[in-house]
């Protein structure tokens, strides 16, 4: 026999040797795993044989207790105008039933929600709940874990949506406190005591960057109640979330567009006191937009019967603009005679003016020639330009130029309400800047700062109080 002839028959004998070890050895191991499957069946089965789905654990013994956690995946939106807030969450119940423990090889047996149908649990449901419902898709988010001791873990994915009430005094610098208030709808203390399973402080958990368009979770204490009622005492575990509101929205959109309605009101007060139209239509626009912005603010909050921090705003916003009209009622009733102004000038002022004014006339746009003293009389005028004259002791004419300033020096000189503008205007008939618009500049501004000062130190300082006191 040759080695070749060795070789092939030692491969020969080694495959039989390996198809005799799979013949054995794979049964073996298909019939292990049958038989832990057979024998799980058989141990659900004895423990649901004669068992009362209808009776809770150790009835007619002491009190049954039930631990609860609460996952909270994802929060809002949250209605000001409903006082309402949902949320997504696992909300997870714990409880012990001796009539289903156990011996067997495994410690724990995950089964399916069919599992529910067949045995005993808690009658839970949420006291301030409205429209709250289980995920069903792809199929009912829940499952049940039995322990060898009997231990009953259940869990369930729900979206729960439940009122808030709402103090809303200080919007939009508010933190409100929304609870969740849960007990056992039919057992009383004496049959079931709900408690949070991991104490009050690590018993409520969130998603990890969990965000809200228009609030900060800032905390979620919890709590433990007995409440009386007629039935008997029954417990409830509250769950508080501490919602904190952002600010951003409401100063792009509301209070920055006030602010900026009241500044452009003040732009009347350098306005000329003939412009009457111009400075009456400013101050009507100003205050019809106010009234638009007030209006649509309440659009979405609840008709309370309280004002808020914005409304205390748009409020005092209106007055400032409403105020800026009133002003120019001011100057046009005591410093106008018709379409001129009423001579405050002192007697040196007016020679001053004089003096600075000799030797000088105005020539007519049109023509080359000087006024004439009759011009200067009858007021009469050649284009743009307001005749002036002046005539020497002899009575005869001293002609010279007109002498015309830039657009801004003027504008400077009115800025400053310079003397040099006054005199200036009243060469052309205008009126000089009355006293009243000049306080008005210095005035309104400053009282408005004041205020604002006033009004974001009260309310920001009491938003920061408000919530360490829900902390």
């Amino acid at each position: 026999m040759t080695l070749a002839d060795d070789k092939t028959n030692f491969r020969i004998i080694e495959a039989a040797m390996f198809l005799v070890w799979a013949a054995i050895i794979g049964p073996a191991s298909g019939i292990a795993v049958s038989a832990l499957g057979k024998n799980t069946t058989r141990i659900l089965d004895s423990l649901l044989d004669g068992y009362d789905k209808s009776l809770r654990p150790g009835f007619g013994g002491p009190p049954m207790t039930v631990d609860i956690n609460i996952y909270v995946t994802s929060m809002g939106p949250v209605s000001e105008r409903d006082m309402v807030y949902s949320m997504d969450c696992y909300f997870r119940q714990s409880w012990i039933d001796t009539r289903l423990s156990f011996d067997g090889p495994l410690d724990k047996v995950t089964l399916n929600n069919l599992m529910l149908e067949k045995i005993w649990k808690p009658d839970t449901y949420f006291w301030n709940g409205r429209d709250s419902y289980l995920h069903t898709i792809t199929t009912p988010n829940k499952f049940i874990r039995i322990s060898k001791d009997g231990r009953i873990y259940y869990s369930m994915r729900l979206t729960l949506k439940a009122s808030c009430p709402m103090h809303l005094e200080t919007f939009p610098m508010d933190t409100q406190s929304c609870p969740l208030k849960l007990g056992s709808y039919g057992y009383s203390t004496s049959d079931v005591i709900y408690q949070w399973q991991w104490g009050e402080e690590k018993s409520i958990n969130r998603e990890p960057g969990l965000h809200l368009s228009q609030f900060e979770l800032v905390n979620t204490p919890a709590a433990t109640t007995v409440d009386q009622m007629k039935r008997g005492n029954f417990t409830f575990l509250v769950a508080n979330f501490i919602l904190k509101r952002h600010m951003g929205y409401f100063l792009i959109n509301v209070y920055v567009p006030c602010i900026m309605l009241v500044i452009i009101s003040w732009v009347g007060f350098w306005i000329n006191r003939e412009a009457t139209a111009d400075r009456i239509a400013l101050g009507i626009t100003t205050v019809l937009t106010m009234a638009f912005l007030s209006i649509d603010n309440r659009t979405d909050l609840p008709k309370v019967s309280y004002s808020t921090a914005l409304d205390w705003f748009i409020a005092m916003c209106f007055a400032f603009v409403l105020a800026s009209i009133m002003e120019f009622a001011g100057v046009h009733f005591f410093t106008k005679f018709g379409s001129g102004e009423v001579n405050h000038t002192s007697d040196d002022e007016s020679k001053e003016a004089e003096d600075s004014d000799d030797g000088e006339v105005f020539y007519p746009s049109n023509s080359s020639e000087p006024a004439t003293a009759l011009d200067f009389e009858t007021g009469k005028q050649n284009g743009d330009t307001k005749i002036s004259i002046e005539l020497n002791t002899e009575g005869s004419k001293l002609v010279s130029k007109p002498r015309r300033e830039n657009c801004c020096s003027r504008f400077m000189y009115c800025l400053k309400g310079s003397g040099k503008y006054k005199n200036m205007a009243s060469k052309v008939g205008i009126n000089s800047a009355s006293r009243i618009d000049q306080l008005a500049r210095i005035f309104f501004p400053l009282v408005f700062a004041v205020i604002n000062i006033i009004y974001w130190n009260s309310y920001l300082s009491g938003d920061e109080q408000g919530t360490m006191n829900h902390i």
